[in-house]
């Protein structure tokens, strides 16, 4: 099975080798009809410490490498 990529922004990049971002899915409201915003934030591993708030990033699945971490930054390219 694949692993799954998202894309986001980071809000957070305090911690050591973790940020926290920010990924928004939008969807149609079922009886409302109209588009509907959702946003859930992600702790992921960043290895070098180079991606700092406001930055648009990838993320990727991963193996557990803390209690909340379960996603690492995808370098760009």
């Amino acid at each position: 099975m694949p692993k799954r990529i998202l894309q986001g922004t980071v809000v957070s990049d305090k911690n050591e080798k973790t940020v926290v971002v920010r990924v928004e899915r939008r969807f149609t409201h079922p009886l409302l009809k109209k588009t509907v915003r959702r946003s859930k934030k992600y702790h992921a591993h960043d290895e070098t410490n180079a991606v700092k708030v406001g930055e648009i990033v990838n993320i990727e699945e991963c193996a557990p490498i803390s209690k909340s971490k379960r996603w690492t930054v995808v370098p760009s390219a």
